[in-house]
């Protein structure tokens, strides 16, 4: 008999023990599982007199802000169409360039362009081109690219086919540049066209 009933206690003990731990598994696991059971729960509704909390009412345009912990969040604006592209650049038109100054790479570049038959708009082209790529700076060089001179060739030694002062000379650099654009491009206006859609020529 005295077996049995310490049978009988060690079963109750192991229950109990098995109960508690359970009871604690779930709060821990899932400490909102008997929430329902709370004095404390309210239905949503309830507590805001009866109104639903997810009712919303829009009256015209509006944005969406988000105020938390001294942070806002606005809703990010749709991007806007950009609008077409103007003929003028899709045609290789460039705005008119002023008079060289004599002498001025520019002036040198100038007499090299009406050589080749091209006109004031060719000219200004030029002008537009080589103001974007280099300023028309002889020793302007690109230290990411290794553009160099004037028409940024790249390599710089390029050049060289039109004379070994290419380092320094703007007459052999613009000679290069322009047998380079008429050879890839036509005209300075196609070489224009190109930088213009596409950020270099």
């Amino acid at each position: 008999m005295r077996r049995s009933r310490s049978r009988d206690q060690a079963s109750l003990f192991t229950f109990a023990f098995t109960a508690a731990a359970a009871f604690v598994l779930v709060s821990v696991v899932d400490p909102y599982s008997g929430a329902t059971a709370s004095p404390y729960f309210q239905i949503a509704g309830d507590r805001f007199g009866g109104q639903s909390v997810q009712e919303i009412q829009v009256a015209g345009a509006y944005a969406n802000t988000i105020t938390r912990d001294n942070f806002t969040v606005t809703e990010k604006p749709k991007p806007v169409p950009v609008a077409a592209k103007s003929a003028a650049s899709s045609s290789g038109r460039a705005p008119s360039a002023a008079v060289p100054d004599p002498g001025s790479a520019q002036a040198v570049a100038r007499d090299k362009v009406n050589a080749r038959g091209w006109g004031d708009d060719q000219f200004n082209c030029l002008v537009s081109l080589w103001n974007k790529e280099s300023g028309w700076r002889v020793n302007a060089a690109n230290s990411s690219s290794g553009a160099y001179g004037i028409p940024q060739a790249l390599p710089g030694s390029k050049m060289g086919s039109a004379g070994a002062d290419w380092e320094t000379n703007a007459g052999t650099q613009i000679e290069w540049g322009l047998g380079y654009i008429t050879g890839r491009y036509g005209t300075p206006c196609g070489a224009w066209a190109h930088s213009v859609d596409n950020g270099w020529y």
